[in-house]
């Protein structure tokens, strides 16, 4: 029964002592990297290669400046900025003149107080292929 009752404690002891420490590295890094600055001023992501992928973005406060890891999306969005999220709607139809549908998004959030639009719209081409109906509505078709 001591026995146990040592190895409680041991434990007890161990885990207060790796906890401390942990606060001690995250107090250690926050001086190391923190800044007693607020008004940071950041400036768009910059992928290090090609027009996106991973990059940077770098901030600057009074006389201080940080540089941030990001990611510019390889997708059709990124013409209106990684920083710059949008809530879409749905497609609307083709339009027989243009061969395109569109749809419109409104802002959502602005990250790194980034200059967005607040309502944009997008262009895709029609698609050609006729979509088929799936295999279970078929199969009750032919019964």
């Amino acid at each position: 029964m001591q026995v146990r009752g040592l190895l409680l404690l041991l434990a007890l002891i161990l885990l207060a002592a790796t906890t401390e420490a942990g606060k001690n590295k995250k107090a250690e890094k926050a001086k190391k990297d923190g800044s007693k600055c607020e008004d940071w001023r950041w400036g768009p992501c910059v992928p290090n290669s090609k027009d996106c992928g991973l990059g940077y973005r770098e901030g600057t406060c009074k006389d201080e400046s940080k540089k941030l890891k990001c990611k510019i999306p390889c997708n059709w969005k990124k013409k209106f900025g990684a920083d710059c999220k949008y809530k879409f709607e749905s497609w609307g139809g083709c339009s027989a003149q243009t061969g395109l549908k569109t749809r419109s998004g409104i802002l959502k959030k602005a990250l790194y107080n980034a200059q967005c639009e607040e309502i944009v719209s997008v262009t895709k081409p029609c698609s050609s292929k006729i979509k088929s109906k799936s295999k279970g509505q078929f199969s009750l078709l032919l019964s």
